[in-house]
This record gives structure tokens, C-alpha cells and sequence, in this order.
């Protein structure tokens, strides 16, 4: 049997997973962590396109990068889940995939050729999809299952003010310097990320409870936890749900976007960019408590909540024609936003419990997201090019309700699992 990848041991004398208490360092460590951790990915955004039209790229070449990095991120869910799963620090996995990150940010500003830059993309997609799990695992080893919940929407909460402000930062370095900075800028701030992940104290990451159990190397053993993944049941409901979900949200903002410019021209783009901030700030708000509540409530009825905003969000968008309106019911994609991006890990965490697979499992269910997220452009345009943009949305909002109809009909309470 092969011995788990990694770097460095840990302790082998430990206090049990959920009898002991962070410091207050390692806690707050974690924090600014994932706050500069969502600047640096904030800047492999929108600001990739722009870049490259401004550096005479064809949009063919544009598509065909992008396509790529989305293709690894894709195929590389499980993977990247399956290699936190097998380390032995999940500090240095983390780490690596931070400066891979970094590398792929410093060679899109050095050389804008077409192979720099598609090896640049695949590499960043390869380190996301290790840093996710990485990031789940060192959350769920500090503060246990029993934490876990709250700790999530901390951890959403940071993201969203980490991401609002970097696009801030990033859009004043394209104006005011060049947009090759922009990335030199996300480089740099691979810095205090790393200054954040070392205020972590890794004696205080229990290996089992990262993972969900017992560690266990080796291909066969993977190979087994797959196959049992994928006969849970209830991790099958929570995928097919996940998949529904980012089939119907993924594409609501870009074609609210299309609809708000051809009603006022002259404010789309400020209007967008009020679509974005106020998702982002309903997030930073509701997310804490998202991840509270879940802990005195269950998971089921929130998670339920989660689907109807993102079902009315779409019915809302059919229906009010005011651009400012639209504005408003942005708050809702926040909503949504904020109860899925808690509620999906915590229920893994749940169903995953004693197997020692958590990061597989994220891989797993993440790989149900990136299909519905990819699929959902070509289905809302598919959908707006030969019957409006009306009946595109309607056509969301009805997917989203039967995946509203698939959670409450397929999709058991799991909060007993982690008490």
C-alpha cells in the first residue's frame, strides 16, 4: 500500500477531533485565508478577457483557453478531492496550489502568447481543484462536526468580502496602470496568503477529522471509497440536486445582463456591476447565520429555502421589466448563494463521517456542479434565441423547482450524523 502523499508528520499524540478548541490564532488565521485566498482566484475572472482582446487575441483563442481551464476543473474534481484526501498536511498541499496559482498569474503577465497562457489556465484549474478540498479540510480539522456549519458561512462570509473588494482593486489597477497589472497584482497578493495559512497551527488540524475518518492510501482503497460514494444514495440526491441547481443559477446573471443592456444601454454596465456587488454583500451578511441555523434547524429546510429563492429569482427576472428592480432581486441570487455554498459541504461532511473520503466526496459532488454549470449558458441561450428571453427565465425558475422537488422528495435530514 502506498503511503499518503504530503509533507512532514504530524503529531501522534492528539486529543480527540472534537474535544479540543482552536486558538484564537488559528481561527483568525483561517479567516484572512480565505479572504486573500478569494483575491487571488478574483483575478483569473472577467479580467482574463479583457486582457487578451486588449492584446489583439481573437475571441475564437479566447474561447478555446477558457474552454480549457474549464474542461480541468471539470475532470479534475475528483482528483483534486482524492490528493487532499491522501496528504498528509493539507497546509502544504494548500500551499503549493497557491503558488501554482501565483506562477500561472506571473506567466499570463509575462507572456501573452497563446501556449504560455493555455498552460497557464490548466494549471490554475488543476491547483483550484486541490485548493477547494484542501481549504474544506483544514476548516473541518479545526473546528470539528460539531463547528463545521458555522465555520462554513464564516468562511463564505470573508470569501464574498475578499471577492467584492479584489474586483474593486483589480478594476482601479486596469484603469489606472495597465491590465497586464492585474495580474502581476494577484501575484503579489499570493504574499499574505501565504503570511494567513501560516498563522494556522497544523498541530491543531486533527488528519482524521480533515478527512472525515481515518486516512486510508493506496489505489485500492480509493478505488473502494469511490464506489461506495457512489452508491450512497444520499450523496447521489445531493449531486443530481447540486446539478439542477447551477443548471438554473449559472446562467441567470449573463442573461439578465443581455436584457438589461438592450433595455438601458447607457447604465448596463453599471448596473451589472450593482448585480454583482449586491449578491456578494447579501452573502457576506446571511452567510453566518446560514451556517448557525443549520446547526439548530437541520440542513433539509434550508437547503429547501436556498432552491425557492433561486426559483422565484427566475420568476421575478420574467416578469419585471425595471432595470433597477432587477437590481434588487439580486439579493435573492445572494440568498441562494449563501445557503448552498454552506449547506453542500456541511451535508457531505454529514453523509461522509467515519470514511475518510470528505475531499473526495467535495470532488464528487463538485463534479455535478461543473456539468450544470456548463450546461446552463447553452441551454438559457438556446432557450432566449428561439422563444425570449421570458420564457428562458421561466424555463430556469422550473428547473430549479424540481430541484426543489427532488431535495424535499429524495434528500434526507443529516444533522443527526454529526452529533
Amino acid at each position: 500500500m502506498h503511503e499518503p502523499i504530503g509533507h512532514g508528520t504530524r503529531r501522534s499524540a492528539r486529543v480527540s477531533f472534537n474535544a479540543h478548541t482552536p486558538s484564537r490564532r488559528s481561527l483568525r488565521g483561517l479567516d484572512w485565508f480565505v479572504f486573500f485566498l478569494a483575491d487571488v482566484q478574483t483575478g483569473f475572472g472577467p479580467f482574463i478577457t479583457v486582457y487578451l482582446t486588449t492584446q489583439a487575441w481573437t475571441q475564437t483563442d479566447i474561447g478555446l483557453v477558457l474552454t480549457a481551464g474549464s474542461l480541468v476543473a471539470l475532470l479534475g474534481q475528483m482528483p483534486g478531492g482524492a490528493i487532499v484526501d491522501a496528504a498528509r498536511s493539507e497546509k502544504f498541499v494548500a500551499g503549493l496550489s497557491i503558488a501554482a496559482i501565483a506562477a500561472s498569474a506571473l506567466m499570463i503577465a509575462a507572456a501573452p502568447i497563446f501556449p504560455a497562457v493555455l498552460l497557464s489556465q490548466v494549471v490554475h484549474a488543476g491547483a483550484s481543484c486541490v485548493l477547494g478540498p484542501a481549504l474544506a479540510a483544514i476548516s473541518l480539522g479545526l473546528v470539528g462536526h460539531h463547528g463545521i456549519g458555522e465555520r462554513l458561512g464564516r468562511n463564505a462570509r470573508f470569501a464574498a468580502i475578499g471577492n467584492g473588494l479584489a474586483a474593486g482593486l483589480m478594476g482601479a489597477c486596469g484603469y489606472f496602470v495597465s491590465n497586464r497589472f492585474v495580474f502581476v497584482c494577484t501575484a503579489l497578493l499570493v504574499l499574505p496568503t501565504f503570511w494567513a495559512l501560516s498563522r494556522i497551527r497544523s498541530e491543531e488540524i486533527d488528519p482524521q477529522g480533515a478527512h472525515g475518518g481515518p486516512q486510508r492510501g493506496g489505489f485500492k482503497p480509493l478505488a473502494t471509497g469511490f464506489l461506495k460514494l457512489a452508491r450512497d444514495r444520499r450523496l447521489l440526491a445531493l449531486a443530481a440536486c447540486v446539478l439542477l441547481f447551477h443548471l438554473a443559477n449559472a446562467a441567470m446573471l449573463p442573461l439578465m445582463g443581455g436584457v438589461v443592456t438592450t433595455r438601458s444601454a447607457d447604465w448596463a454596465t453599471v448596473l451589472i456591476a450593482a448585480c454583482i456587488i449586491v449578491p456578494q454583500c447579501a452573502v457576506a451578511l446571511f452567510s453566518p447565520w446560514v451556517g448557525r441555523q443549520a446547526q439548530a434547524w437541520g440542513r433539509r429546510p434550508i437547503l429547501l429555502a436556498g432552491f425557492a429563492a433561486l426559483c422565484v429569482r427566475g420568476i421575478l427576472f420574467a416578469a419585471v421589466a425595471d432595470p433597477y428592480a432587477l437590481v434588487a432581486v439580486q439579493v435573492l441570487d445572494g440568498v441562494a448563494a449563501a445557503v448552498v455554498g454552506v449547506m453542500v459541504p456541511l451535508i457531505v461532511a454529514d453523509v461522509t463521517r467515519g470514511t475518510g473520503r470528505f475531499n473526495l466526496a467535495l470532488g464528487f459532488v463538485g463534479t455535478f456542479v461543473g456539468v450544470g454549470a456548463t450546461a446552463s449558458t447553452t441551454l438559457a441561450g438556446y432557450l432566449s434565441d428561439h422563444f425570449g428571453s421570458g420564457v428562458a427565465f421561466f424555463g430556469l425558475a422550473g428547473i430549479a423547482a424540481a430541484g426543489l422537488a427532488l431535495a424535499f422528495a429524495a434528500l434526507p435530514e443529516t444533522k443527526a450524523l454529526a452529533e
